[in-house]
């Protein structure tokens, strides 16, 4: 069974804006739609936007979560530095908190991201567009 979600008109990211989309190659999202949204289903809230960095790959492997082995049964390609992709908030907090958060896509992060990080630290790690 999959996810269900339920959204009003349009969700918005951390700048007030519509949400954009993350990454379609390799898809990405708790939906797996491409963006960066969130329902009562995701209890990682994965909602932050970033881009892959070998230094962010090698740290989440080394704290459980193993984000560049490719997991065919789960239809899941293994991530490469330069992909983008739809992390827990926490865990890009964490990251932060240890200087190795990736850099984040502002538009296409969630606003429920600001419920667990701060707009001022999600700016200082923007991509610029």
């Amino acid at each position: 069974m999959s996810p269900s979600k339920n959204f009003s008109n349009f969700s918005k990211n951390v700048l007030g804006g519509e949400l954009q989309p993350c990454s379609l190659d390799p898809k990405t999202g708790f939906y797996r739609d491409g963006c960066c949204e969130t329902g009562p289903n995701d209890h990682g809230v994965h909602v932050v936007c970033a881009e892959m960095t070998e230094q962010f790959l090698n740290y989440t492997k080394a704290q459980g979560n193993d984000l560049s082995t490719p997991r065919p049964e789960y239809d899941f390609p293994g991530l490469k530095p330069g992909d983008r992709w739809c992390l827990c908030a926490s865990r890009w907090q964490e990251a932060l908190d240890d200087s190795v958060a990736p850099r984040v896509h502002l538009q296409a992060t969630h606003e429920n991201a600001l419920k667990h990080v701060t707009l001022e630290d999600l700016k200082r790690k923007a991509i610029a567009r």
